[in-house]
């Protein structure tokens, strides 16, 4: 895998959910195709100039180095660490990427700095007994769907959407806490599915985030866009208050704000 050298790692995100966050890889071999925000904007940038390109990673070499001066600098400031938005920390099948993920989540538990994780990789078991664990990260896995045909088309280089919740399911079990983002969801012109299925199937989780598909042609055909998410946040937001479960629905995705009494 090539390598490339960065001059900072560290950075405060403009994501709703997330504090400060880092991407110690330049592209992602999983090749989204919904479309990718990250390799958008990558190839806007000219950071990137074809897919081709975006699908063969670069570790960034000095990554470790640059976060031991910058935890110094930012310690103050930091609720926690999340990996990764336009990288995946556990990218499948891509050993090197998967052990630079490790030894950046153990430098930044050991300096008390807790990780929140997101990927479409698996997570290895080692995560649940290695030196810096620490219980007070989240590990996430991104899951819109149940269909391998649609993973095949949409997420054509990631993991199994089973083999996701088993890695998943097995932190749980550890005891780490663990969450699930469903986003980008498809349109029923993609993929026609139940939501609710989806959703028992992760129903172990501490936390889910749920949102729209955006920059797509075709889902933008689809003539009930706001209808359908709106319903959809609904089905989320009862389904996780029956099972008390936290959540929350990304921005633009609900076009009404429904209130939803306790169960």
């Amino acid at each position: 895998m090539k390598n490339i050298v960065r001059k900072t790692l560290l950075y405060k995100s403009e994501v709703e959910y997330a504090d400060f966050c880092l991407n110690h890889v330049e592209g992602c071999s999983h090749g989204c195709k919904y479309p990718c925000y990250a390799y958008m904007m990558k190839k806007r940038c000219g950071i990137v100039k074809t897919y081709e390109e975006w699908c063969k990673p670069k570790i960034v070499s000095n990554a470790l180095e640059l976060l031991d001066k910058e935890i110094s600098r930012y310690k103050d400031k930091i609720k926690y660490v999340h990996l990764c938005f336009s990288t995946d920390p556990f990218m499948y099948r891509q050993n090197e990427v998967c052990d630079l993920s490790l030894r950046i989540i153990d430098k930044l538990n050991a300096n008390g700095i807790r990780c929140t994780v997101l990927t479409k990789g698996l997570f290895p078991r080692e995560l649940a007994s290695r030196n810096g664990a620490s219980l007070n990260n989240e590990y996430g896995i991104t899951l819109v769907s149940l269909d391998e045909k649609f993973k095949q088309q949409f997420e054509p280089n990631s993991a199994g959407f089973q083999d996701r919740i088993k890695s998943l399911r097995y932190l749980h079990d550890k005891g780490f806490k663990t969450w699930v983002s469903m986003e980008p969801y498809p349109t029923p012109n993609l993929i026609q599915q139940d939501l609710i299925k989806i959703l028992e199937a992760v129903s172990f989780v501490d936390k889910i985030i749920f949102g729209r598909l955006n920059y797509s042609v075709k889902s933008s055909e689809f003539k009930y866009t706001k209808e359908f998410y709106n319903s959809l946040a609904v089905s989320v937001i009862k389904f996780c208050k029956k099972n008390k479960i936290s959540y929350h629905i990304k921005q633009g995705t609900q076009s009404i704000n429904t209130k939803i009494p306790s169960e």
